[in-house]
């Protein structure tokens, strides 16, 4: 290729607008298949020309007061159709764990994901959305045939919707051993009693199955083996949603996060996942995939605030002191700041999804830990930053930034709060101590020698 076919070659591509797997990171498109490649330039253009366009009315048909929950906006069943139709169907569940996806990678989902994180209804057009994708996978790797006839099928069809009970109101939930709802076996039953909240999805009319965690041994010596799983229909006689909480100020309908309680509760004992004492291995293959989701989410929330962000300070009808607002140094270092860290954070992510394909998310424990903590706090300050371009524009509803702002604020809570991955994160690297003193030692006892060796005097004192 002569240098003017070059030049011209990089005319061409500059000008012909890249798709989504041209931004596929150049480490991660190796282990990119062209299908792939080909589905998530589908998502790109299902989430920007369908389902952004569809979150305005998704929020104008939910309705005034009670309404919000006895129904749920007919867009959605619309952009099911058109998802479903095209293909883009539960691209959750990884290819080297389940038969019943759409045979994705979670490195692969995880690119899909994040454009999903850009439009509140393209999580749910796709058959993707929290809590559901977790709790299929529970049922699709620890369920019976009986649980998966009547629970995985009609979640994997779209038909019905469930909800994850774990937290409880009146304990630190934070450490899972600490819950108190009672699984008392009495025949072929269990009995249920307790409470629990954040129970996301349960406001929903479809939702029509809870899986829930309590205790079904709490004598037992070895405290993470108390905890078992059991299915519960919704419908059940004894549950009350007693409300729906607000995250800051926002209901969430109708998908809600409910405050449930249990009394006398029975349900068959067939409704066991896996088997009694199994809760945290249960919850721990849920939590860790479910991570990266959402992390991958947020990285598309942060790169919608982003475009919101650029399109403000360009916009001719905004100028402060005489100059438009992108003239002013400060916005061009936030937009480059923001680029940086939505772009470092991407590769943590992925990094983590390569892990988990590896093996398992056993295999990838600091690796999502890693990315659970810092994409929630990359995307607040990417959002904050737009809000802050925007003004009084910014926290109020004509924008998508305070909605955003508080969704992904909630995530350095759910799934664990921080501080207890930053822990983890702390001891197990604190365990490399006496490695890296020792190391040190070496290096500085061969650097006293090579000193001594050449005869000059030494400048300083090693403080080991």
């Amino acid at each position: 290729m002569s240098k003017s076919e070059f030049s011209q070659s990089l005319l061409a591509n500059s000008a012909r607008p890249q798709t989504a797997a041209d931004k596929i990171p150049i480490i991660a498109r190796g282990a990119v298949s062209d299908r792939a490649k080909e589905v998530l330039n589908q998502v790109e253009r299902f989430v920007e020309e369908e389902c952004i366009p569809a979150d305005v009315l998704f929020h104008s048909q939910l309705g005034e007061g009670e309404r919000r929950w006895a129904t749920y906006p007919p867009v959605i069943d619309e952009l099911k159709a058109k998802a479903k139709k095209l293909g883009l169907w539960n691209l959750f569940l990884p290819k080297n764990h389940f038969k019943e996806g759409a045979g994705f990678s979670n490195l692969e989902y995880g690119l899909m994901a994040e454009y999903m994180g850009k439009s509140r209804v393209a999580s749910e057009a796709c058959n993707c959305a929290a809590p559901d994708t977790g709790n299929m996978e529970v049922l699709a790797k620890y369920g019976t045939d009986a649980q998966k006839k009547q629970w995985l099928v009609p979640l994997l069809n779209g038909d019905i919707r469930s909800a994850f009970l774990m937290t409880e109101p009146d304990v630190a939930s934070s450490d899972a051993t600490n819950i108190t709802m009672i699984m008392e076996k009495q025949g072929n039953d269990y009995i249920l009693n307790g409470s629990k909240w954040w129970s996301s999805g349960a406001g929903d009319p479809r939702c029509a199955v809870y899986i829930v965690m309590g205790k079904t041994d709490p004598s037992n010596r070895d405290t993470y083996r108390q905890q078992s799983v059991l299915l519960v229909p919704a419908a059940t006689k004894g549950i009350t949603i007693e409300r729906c909480l607000s995250v800051y100020g926002y209901d969430d309908a109708p998908h809600g996060h409910a405050q449930i309680s249990f009394k006398d509760v029975r349900v068959p004992a067939s409704s066991m996942v896996l088997g009694e004492g199994r809760g945290f291995e249960i919850i721990q293959g849920r939590l860790g995939p479910g991570r990266i989701h959402h992390a991958m989410r947020s990285i598309g929330a942060a790169e919608k605030a982003l475009e919101w962000m650029i399109a403000r300070v360009n916009d001719p009808r905004k100028k402060t002191f005489g100059k438009q607002l992108s003239e002013h140094g400060v916005m061009l270092e936030w937009i480059a700041k923001s680029r940086l860290e939505i772009d470092a954070a991407r590769l943590i992510v992925l990094n983590a999804a390569v892990k988990i394909d590896e093996k398992d998310a056993k295999n990838a424990l600091k690796e999502i830990a890693e990315a659970k903590v810092l994409v929630p706090q990359m995307a607040l300050a990417v959002i904050d930053r737009a809000v802050q371009s925007y003004g009084g524009a910014g926290v109020c509803q004509d924008t998508p930034l305070a909605n955003m702002w508080a969704q992904i604020r909630t995530l350095r809570i759910a799934d664990g709060p921080d501080e207890v991955h930053l822990q983890q994160m702390g001891k197990n690297e604190n365990k490399r101590a006496r490695e890296v003193r020792e190391k040190l030692e070496r290096q500085r006892e061969a650097g006293d020698r090579l000193v001594k060796q050449s005869g000059v005097k030494p400048v300083g004192k090693s403080m080991l």
